[in-house]
């Protein structure tokens, strides 16, 4: 499965953390054998007091990470940190997965920030890359960081020696996973290993986008779920009593205006979401009018099942949508958990919507 990355990932929110805190430490999970809480490419950031955002998977490993983290912000010095998950050196409390992680503890990653600059520009123009990593020993039980950023185009024009000649296809088989992997690189004269040198390829993808129709209980509940998904989230109401930044905090972008109007001329791609949530029949069909012959990866629209067959015959009656057309349709709405409330009801939504996601990211970028 592709990792999924937003505008708001771990190195852009470094980049603007880094004004505001001093000498932040950016921890990556590099490499895990066994099972593990977090995935390699899994990053948190550490401040001298503490965890600032992201997990590399929290108890023990989260810890570990703190402490090797705060060591480096004393010490001025980056490392390697080897952790074994089988629980001989973690308390009976502690959650044990059994396997082993090793962790990059960055120093210092305000050195890196051209790069990390170039890579969030990359990812707002919608172009998916590959973080490379170079991590170098050094004297002492330290290393040194060098990062660099490829985009996608560049990967697949074959244009980059970033790994050398006898790993130039490494970055093509990166993108084409979709996972984040550690290599150790071979010398160019010889095909010899590079003793302790490693390598680690990180694959990042444009965020997805999710737009809601409707900005009431349910749209302010889903924009919730949708930005703790890593979704860009806009919501679109013609009340602006709703749509706005109080009632919705956690929206990327809110629109008043005519809802059906809006989506019409919303910029929708194969990475976008589109749930239908207004306050009414005539306000979803509406909606619904402005975005069913669209190409978004995934329309849904609220509604009981008499509502959906009356606006289903409506829009076959009225020539607004072909019976093709009509069954790429996600109605009713959500993955069926019996859901009562307001927010089960979003659950359900943002179920379906991983769901989708996760089928479409693994063929989305393939053929860019």
């Amino acid at each position: 499965m592709k990792k999924v990355v937003s505008m708001k990932n771990i190195y852009s929110k470094l980049l603007a953390g880094e004004k505001q805190k001093k000498n932040p430490v950016l921890a990556t999970i590099i490499e895990t054998i066994g099972s593990s809480p977090q995935v390699p490419g899994a990053s948190a950031v550490f401040s001298a007091e503490g965890l600032l955002f992201g997990t590399v998977g929290g108890g023990p490993l989260e810890a570990s990470a703190q402490r090797a983290a705060q060591r480096a912000i004393l010490e001025k010095k980056s490392s390697l940190l080897s952790l074994s998950l089988t629980g001989k050196n973690v308390s009976e409390e502690e959650a044990v997965c059994g396997g082993e992680a090793v962790v990059l503890i960055d120093a210092d990653p305000g050195e890196h920030e051209s790069t990390f600059r170039h890579l969030e520009e990359s990812l707002k123009n919608r172009i998916p890359g590959v973080l490379t990593t170079f991590i170098q020993p050094l004297g002492g039980g330290g290393v040194s960081v060098t990062r660099s950023w490829t985009p996608q185009a560049r990967i697949f024009q074959r244009r980059s020696d970033a790994l050398g000649p006898l790993h130039r296809d490494e970055l093509e088989k990166c993108m084409a996973s979709g996972k984040a992997k550690l290599l150790k690189p071979l010398s160019t004269e010889t095909g010899e290993t590079r003793s302790g040198n490693l390598l680690f390829l990180e694959p990042l993808f444009p965020p997805s986008h999710l737009v809601i129709a409707g900005a009431g209980h349910i749209g302010r509940a889903l924009t919730h779920l949708g930005s703790l998904l890593d979704f860009v989230v806009t919501v679109i109401d013609d009340r602006a009593e709703f749509a706005n930044k109080d009632n919705l905090p956690d929206a990327d972008r809110i629109v008043v205006g005519e809802i059906g109007k809006t989506i019409k001329n919303y910029p929708v791609t194969r990475d976008t979401y589109l749930v239908i949530v207004t306050r009414g029949h005539s306000g979803d069909a509406e909606a619904l009018r402005g975005c069913i012959d669209s190409g978004a990866a995934y329309i849904g629209m609220i509604g009981s099942a008499t509502k959906i067959k009356l606006m289903r015959n409506k829009f076959l009656k009225e020539g607004w949508a072909t019976a093709s057309l009509w069954k790429r349709i996600h109605t009713p709405i959500g993955i069926p958990i019996q859901s009562k409330t307001v927010q089960e009801i979003a659950v359900s939504i943002a179920a379906e919507l991983v769901l989708v996601r996760n089928r479409v990211q693994d063929r989305l970028w393939s053929d860019q």
